[in-house]
């Protein structure tokens, strides 16, 4: 589809209290974007890997509040807001919507079937139903994904009995307050990975993503041994809470972004989330310049890494082998 190009009228004004009109005007192209997120707006105090978008946008010459106005629209992990928070951006006539979870992605797809859409993160967008194929996305989707099989979180998972080999239970941990497409098919793989390692597994849901301590209280309770986290925005936003009170409890944890090691979590193994971030503002680019999301593949980054924060290992008791520091792609002190 074409892009509906809005257009305004920019005077060059003289001085900034000259009172005779400008002479002459000069036409430019403002662009309009959305923004959908499941979780909560950035926290000062918190790195935001989303701000890798607006920078590589900036760089490919998108500058707010010259030729960008964006909209911004945060559900704080309440799952059940986004369906009027995209009602409201697909109601403003953006000319692309970016969204960021797979629930957020799910819902502006539903929202509307004209507006371009770009998942700046999506777990399986074809599993979830928001694409048919990854090569040929169709209609008006495309972006970036997690991963297409168990294979990520397996390699989690192992890596986390690696650390810790006297786990038998291991407490897992969706990426959604309630079951959602994408978090059912989190828990599906996380289960099947963990009975090929021979671990039991506890479900625990987090129905409000800044209050933990019920969580913990029942991973505790049910004798975790170690949890596994999934990747949510909203718990980027309250790593610390979630790091202070695995310590509290004393359960290493292993998540899918660096973000909540550099809070204190124990390790993570999973994507470069502003890498990630930067690349779906290319997809913004090619939309922006004429190319259908419906032609556009699928992408799924192939480097990972591997984070381990030594000084939550060794509060914890934990001595980690050294053939994982080895291999790790940073150790923090």
């Amino acid at each position: 589809m074409s892009i509906d190009r809005r257009r305004f009228v920019a005077w060059a004004v003289a001085g900034a209290l000259a009172a005779s009109p400008p002479t002459r005007a000069q036409q430019a192209t403002v662009w309009r974007i959305g923004f959908l997120s499941t979780g909560s707006p950035p926290a000062p105090s918190i790195p935001d890997p989303a701000d890798a978008l607006w920078q590589r946008l900036r760089e490919l010459g998108y500058v707010e509040g010259v030729n960008l106005v964006v909209e911004k629209r945060f559900a704080d992990g309440k799952l059940d807001r986004l369906p009027e928070l995209a009602a409201q951006l697909v109601g403003s006539n953006p000319d692309l919507i970016v969204t960021r979870g797979s629930t957020a992605g799910l819902t502006a797809k539903k929202a509307t079937g004209a507006i371009p859409i770009v998942m700046s993160s999506s777990m399986d967008p074809v599993r979830e139903g928001i694409v048919t194929s990854l090569a040929r996305p169709g209609g008006n989707v495309t972006g970036m994904m997690f991963a297409s099989d168990t294979g990520v979180i397996a390699k989690r998972l192992q890596l986390l009995k690696e650390a810790i080999p006297r786990t038998v239970r291991v407490a897992i941990v969706p990426g959604a307050p309630t079951p959602t497409p994408s978090g059912a098919n989190w828990v599906r793989d996380s289960e099947e990975a963990a009975n090929a390692l021979g671990l039991q597994v506890q479900t625990v849901w987090v129905p409000d993503p800044s209050n933990w301590v019920d969580a913990f209280n029942a991973m505790v309770q049910g004798r975790a041994d170690a949890v596994s986290i999934a990747e949510s925005p909203s718990y980027i936003h309250h790593a610390k809470h979630i790091a202070d009170l695995a310590l509290k409890s004393r359960l290493p944890t292993a998540f899918g972004a660096r973000e909540h090691v550099e809070a204190g979590g124990l390790m993570s193994y999973g994507l470069n989330l502003p890498a990630v971030f930067r690349r779906a503002g290319d997809f913004v680019d090619k939309i922006l310049k004429g190319a259908k999301p419906a032609d556009i593949p699928i992408e799924q980054p192939t480097k990972y890494e591997l984070l381990i924060n030594l000084k939550t290992a060794k509060s914890l008791g934990i001595g980690i082998p050294n053939s994982l520091l080895a291999g790790a792609d940073e150790v923090i002190q």
